[in-house]
């Protein structure tokens, strides 16, 4: 068994070896049921950013076991190029959880995601169980899918340096809601917010919930861009179908991307010339809105270095 995944696995901007707090694109996460070698075959494929190997929600108890294995073979074999793999497992306290880790934590995927996290102790716990796993060096994302979750947000967010995201699980927690589901998802406007002020508090990206409608794109587009103007990094998918519209939903729009670098030569040019703020295009400019423009550059750059390598590989 291979202690660790080809390199090529391992995409430059988001190598585990530098800093846990460097950004990489999640546009779209797609989950990979474990329970289908085909599903986690096709993953090399396709030109999502995120792949998540799921040892949880959508595997039978009765496929536990193959998953795992299956999973493990993924791993081992590798080709999935740029693209971040993750997995998640089963609970650390439910009957296959340690086994889950004990399986995967050598192969060292970028990250671990834990399911139902619902405080502070619980990631300290999670990563308990993964350090005696073996995997001490591994980062993990956490999923905030309950009500309990999204009240103790803030404390989950700033429970580890290893926490590299957040992952809100928007089908469960509708349902402990008592929620219905609606277009303009005002049932969980509110946990999205709060989740989302949680993450940015801590400095960390975080990623939306799922869409269950797999066919109708209208809403799922709607949905995606909505996530994006609240201020998310992307959205976990269920299907192939839905990485395009998510991928085209969080990427920088070249009007954008021009303006930008504009934002950023004008602010410099007033800055030569003794004056902190400036004008483009009618709008005041100040030091805030340069920030911005540099985080649209970065965002732009490296989804531009991903997409060129996935290109490479066909």
């Amino acid at each position: 068994m291979n202690d660790r995944l080809p390199d090529t696995l391992i995409p430059r901007a988001c190598d585990p070896g530098v800093a846990m707090s460097q950004y990489r694109p999640r546009r779209s996460m797609l989950y990979v049921p474990a329970c289908v070698p085909r599903f986690l075959a096709k993953g090399r494929s396709l030109k999502v950013d995120s792949l998540i190997f799921d040892l949880e929600e959508s595997v039978l108890v009765a496929r536990k076991t193959e998953a795992r294995r299956n999973a493990v073979a993924a791993l081992q074999e590798g080709g999935y190029g740029c693209r971040e793999v993750v997995v998640r497992v089963n609970r650390h306290d439910s009957p296959w959880g340690l086994d889950d880790l004990t399986a995967v934590a050598p192969l060292k995927p970028h990250a671990i995601l834990f399911p139902r996290i619902e405080s502070r102790q619980d990631v300290l716990d999670a990563l308990h169980a993964l350090d005696q796993a073996g995997g001490a060096d591994i980062p993990i994302m956490v999923m905030l899918e309950t009500p309990m979750a999204v009240l103790r947000a803030e404390e989950i967010a700033g429970a580890s340096d290893r926490l590299v995201c957040l992952v809100m699980g928007t089908s469960d927690l509708t349902n402990e809601l008592h929620a219905r589901i609606t277009p303009d998802r005002l049932p969980i406007l509110h946990s999205l917010s709060h989740c989302l002020l949680a993450a940015r508090a801590h400095g960390l990206p975080i990623v939306d919930g799922v869409h269950l409608d797999m066919k109708d794109m209208t809403s799922f587009e709607y949905a995606c861009r909505m996530a994006r103007d609240l201020g998310y990094d992307g959205k976990t998918v269920l299907h192939p179908l839905q990485v395009q519209y998510a991928n085209d939903a969080f990427t920088p729009r070249q009007a954008s991307v021009e303006r930008a670098r504009k934002i950023i030569a004008a602010f410099a040019e007033a800055n030569a010339e003794g004056r902190g703020v400036t004008v483009v295009d009618g709008r005041l400019v100040e030091t805030l809105h340069v920030e911005a423009a540099r985080r649209t550059l970065m965002i732009h750059e490296l989804i531009g270095k991903m997409e060129a390598e996935v290109v490479a590989q066909e």
